[in-house]
């Protein structure tokens, strides 16, 4: 099973917005691109970010992920959901295991709010 965040929602972000110092986002996109940088706004989760986007098949299985975080696997599987909720990483169950992705559509989103154009 593929679980998301809203999206849908991120998706929407993505294509229509001008980054946030061409002007005033509107409360809904004030609200969800904040949910996105709070969710970076733990070190564990953006080293976390950064081994799945290293991986060399762009995915990462929890169990390996404690090791290089430092962090036990229910920590791991807390600061997952913090992402996945956020739509910055995707997750897979195979069995006894999540395999999680990038989102692309979410890393995308918040370079473009924060874009600054001339």
């Amino acid at each position: 099973m593929n679980t998301h965040a809203p999206l849908d929602e991120i998706e929407s972000l993505a294509g229509c917005c001008s980054p946030v110092t061409a002007g005033v986002v509107t409360d809904e996109v004030a609200v969800t691109l904040a949910k996105m940088f709070k969710a970076l706004g733990d070190p564990a989760r953006v080293k976390l970010i950064s081994l799945i986007a290293a991986s060399p098949d762009g995915e990462a299985c929890v169990c390996d992920l404690t090791g290089p975080v430092g962090l036990a696997q229910p920590t791991i599987s807390h600061h997952m959901k913090q992402l996945v909720e956020a739509g910055l990483v995707s997750r897979e169950q195979r069995g006894r295991w999540a395999y999680y992705r990038i989102q692309e559509t979410g890393l995308t989103t918040l370079a473009s709010a924060l874009a600054h154009t001339s």
